[in-house]
């Protein structure tokens, strides 16, 4: 597999060397169909081909903003690789709820609308988050999509669940087709140019995270920048636990996960990473913010069993602390009082603003 982040900083990597310890894991750091599009022939012709005889194909995974003709080019200018690989098929997966507003977006003069090549170039088009999404809203994204690319076979799916055999080995690149529909394919001069407007910021901490801090903070973020913020995602150590977890957003959504079975070792280093690409963004505030998320490395106010008040919707409300650091959140708290006698719910901070010591009862 050769992973290209288009940042300096690479998430997708470590996820997939921790998902399996056999296959081969190439990681090329910037844009894959400009500046790194050398070192991915110098890669396949060199260091690969040198292992040619402990795999059975190469699966090369692009960062989102790459257009694709130049990677495919590849196959077939460049002779030393040209001899060793047969180009099988070109899979592009499409966010059906945020696809939409991608494909139609005007890109200033001369600026290629990158996922309209992707999908134009496509053999096979997974239309993934289905159920993000109505009956009617997926039928306008399957109409854009055939407007734009009527021949690839769609598969809709969620999680991006999809039987392996319907994308492997699958003898669908078309040279015919591609030259019909871009004459100049094979023309190594021409240029092709990204917008200037979008780019990419990381940040690296070592220690710990306080997720329920991290929550607040990128919940802002999609209330002040959503629509601006592409891609984010890292990989994290949250205080509490010695499990790695994965963050992914795209826009107004987001999610975090366990990734399952994979643990922070004995002596290994605690380390957060998240990376950020959209449109015009403010770097020293996305990494400043997402550094002020470190846990402090101090013991927590209350123990389990603590009697509490905690501030919710309604103002304060009496509760019993029954985790302490949960999942890198600071308490899990049960309210045991009045309407939300019963409820349960997670204090993202440890300070007199979010949990505080119960009074003493009147009497």
């Amino acid at each position: 597999i050769i992973e290209n982040e288009f940042g300096e900083v690479g998430v997708d990597d470590g996820v997939l060397k921790m998902d399996s310890k056999d296959q081969i894991v190439e990681v090329m750091n910037g844009c894959i169909c400009c500046t790194v599009r050398g070192d991915l022939a110098e890669v396949l012709a060199g260091s690969l081909a040198a292992r040619r005889g402990t795999f059975d194909a190469v699966i090369i995974e692009t960062t989102g903003l790459a257009d694709p003709a130049p990677v495919a080019q590849t196959f077939f200018v460049d002779e030393n690789v040209s001899k060793l690989y047969k180009l099988d098929g070109i899979i592009t997966v499409v966010d059906a709820k945020h696809v939409l507003e991608h494909v139609k977006e005007e890109k200033p003069e001369g600026v290629e609308n990158e996922s309209v090549e992707q999908i134009a170039f496509a053999d096979r088009i997974i239309v993934n988050k289905t159920d993000l999404v109505s009956k009617e809203e997926l039928l306008t994204v399957e109409a854009q999509i055939k407007g734009i690319n009527s021949t690839a076979e769609i598969i809709k799916t969620q999680k991006s669940k999809v039987d392996p055999k319907r994308l492997i080995d699958i003898n669908t690149f078309s040279l015919e087709r591609i030259t019909e529909m871009d004459p100049e394919f094979l023309n190594t001069d021409g240029e092709h140019s990204h917008d200037s407007r979008v780019s990419t910021c990381s940040a690296v901490f070592e220690g710990e995270i306080n997720m329920g801090r991290l929550d607040r903070w990128i919940s802002e973020l999609m209330n002040t920048k959503g629509p601006d913020l592409f891609r984010y995602k890292g990989i994290l150590a949250a205080k509490g636990s010695d499990a790695k977890y994965v963050f992914q957003g795209v826009h107004m959504l987001y999610d975090e996960t366990i990734l399952e079975g994979q643990v922070w070792g004995p002596g290994e280093p605690r380390k957060n990473t998240f990376v950020f690409i959209g449109r015009d963004l403010d770097k020293s505030y996305l990494v400043e913010g997402f550094k002020r998320c470190k846990a402090a490395d101090v013991k927590a106010r209350f123990s389990v069993g603590s009697k509490v008040q905690a501030l919710v919707n309604t103002g304060w409300a009496d509760g019993t602390i029954t985790h302490v650091w949960d999942e890198g959140w600071p308490y899990r708290i049960t309210l045991d009082s009045g309407v939300n006698a019963g409820r349960v719910i997670r204090a993202p901070e440890d300070h007199d603003g979010v949990v505080r010591p119960r009074p003493p009862p009147v009497g």
